[in-house]
């Protein structure tokens, strides 16, 4: 009896561990995406602000940081939230 414990233990663990890596992978937060740049004709690397739009559901609120922009901040007019 006790192994059965146990086990539904560990199972609960692991549920809870995939559950818990899932929302930090794919949820809101700032994620790095590739995106093909429509202003300079050109691949690149952006910094995204997701968001939860809706219960399940998460779209980009703002770009921070653009590969072929300057650093401090990306002055386009975002039109790669469209591409991502």
């Amino acid at each position: 009896m006790t192994n059965l414990i146990k086990l539904a233990l560990m199972a609960v663990l692991v549920a809870w561990t995939v559950a818990g890596y899932a929302i930090w992978k794919w949820g809101p937060g700032l994620r790095k995406h590739w995106v093909n740049c429509p202003e300079k004709r050109g691949r690149a690397r952006v910094l995204a602000d997701q968001r939860e739009a809706e219960f399940g559901s998460v779209q980009i609120a703002d770009i921070r940081a653009c590969s072929l922009l300057k650093p401090s901040a990306p002055d386009c007019s975002k039109q790669c939230r469209t591409h991502l």
